[in-house]
C-alpha cells in the first residue's frame, strides 16, 4: 500500500500518542492511543513496545473490526483486542478515541479495587458520577482471549448508560481505560481522569468519610459543560 493509505488517520493517532506522553501521563512505553474512522471500518494505533520518541506516522498500525492488520509492518499493541471491542460496543454512541495508561493515582484505584468517587466539581466537569471500577477477570478470561475479554468487562460494567457520560473505566488490578468523541478530548479526559483521582484519594486522606457530591451539584456542573443546553467554553 501507498504511504498515503489512513495518512490522516495514522497521523491524528500518532499526534495523540506524543500528546499524551506529553502529559507526563507515561512510563517507559506504558499506555496507547487509538483513533477510529467510522466510514472505512478501521482504527489506527501504537505499535507494541515502540519508544514515544520513535514514533512516526509511519510506525501506526491500521487495524479493522475483525481484527485483520491492514496497514503497517510493525506489531500492533498488545491491547489492540481491548480498543476493538470498545469501538464495537461504543462506535455507535460517537465514541472515536480509545486511551489506556498507566497513570498512577488511577492505577493505584483500579489495584485498590475502589471506584473514583465524585467528591467535587472538578470531578463532575468530565464523569456523570463515580468513574465506574470492573469486576476482576476469571482465570478462564485471563488464560484465554485475555485482552478481548478486558473490552468485555469495561462494556458489561457500563451497560445500559452512555459511555460518553462515563467516559473511562478502571480495569480491576489493571488500570484506566478512556475514551472520548476525538482524540483530542480522549487525550485531555485522560489527563483529567489523573488529576481527580489523585485529588480522590487526598480527600479520602483527609476524611475517610468524605460525602459524594450532591446530586443536583453534580448534575449542573456535568449539565452546564455536556448537556443540550451546554454553555461552559466557547463551542
Amino acid at each position: 500500500m501507498s504511504d498515503k493509505t489512513f495518512e490522516e488517520l495514522r497521523t491524528d493517532a500518532l499526534h495523540a500518542n506524543l500528546a499524551l506522553n506529553a502529559t507526563g501521563l507515561v512510563d517507559l512505553t506504558f499506555g496507547n492511543v487509538s483513533v477510529f474512522d467510522p466510514e472505512a471500518g478501521v482504527f489506527a494505533i501504537k505499535p507494541s513496545g515502540v519508544p514515544y520518541e520513535a514514533l512516526s506516522p509511519a510506525s501506526m498500525v491500521v487495524i479493522a473490526m475483525d481484527g485483520t492488520r491492514v496497514w503497517g509492518a510493525l506489531r500492533p499493541s498488545s491491547d489492540t483486542p481491548t480498543h476493538r471491542r470498545l469501538y464495537e460496543a461504543f462506535a455507535g454512541n460517537g465514541v472515536r478515541s480509545v486511551i489506556h495508561t498507566h497513570s498512577r493515582n488511577a492505577v493505584a484505584f483500579a489495584q485498590a479495587g475502589r471506584e473514583i468517587p465524585c467528591l467535587g466539581t472538578t470531578h463532575s466537569d468530565y464523569f456523570h458520577g463515580a468513574v465506574p471500577l470492573t469486576r476482576a477477570l476469571t482465570a478462564a478470561e485471563v488464560q484465554g482471549d485475555y485482552e478481548w475479554a478486558t473490552g468485555d468487562v469495561i462494556v458489561e460494567r457500563l451497560r445500559g448508560v452512555d459511555p460518553l457520560s462515563f467516559p473511562a473505566a478502571l480495569v480491576r488490578h489493571h488500570g484506566p481505560f478512556v475514551w472520548g468523541p476525538s482524540s483530542i478530548k480522549a487525550v485531555d479526559t485522560a489527563r483529567a481522569l489523573e488529576v481527580i483521582a489523585d485529588m480522590a484519594w487526598r480527600s479520602l486522606l483527609l476524611n475517610p468519610a468524605a460525602p459524594p457530591t450532591p446530586e443536583v451539584l453534580l448534575d449542573k456542573h456535568f449539565l452546564r459543560k455536556h448537556g443540550r443546553g451546554a454553555y461552559y467554553g466557547q463551542s
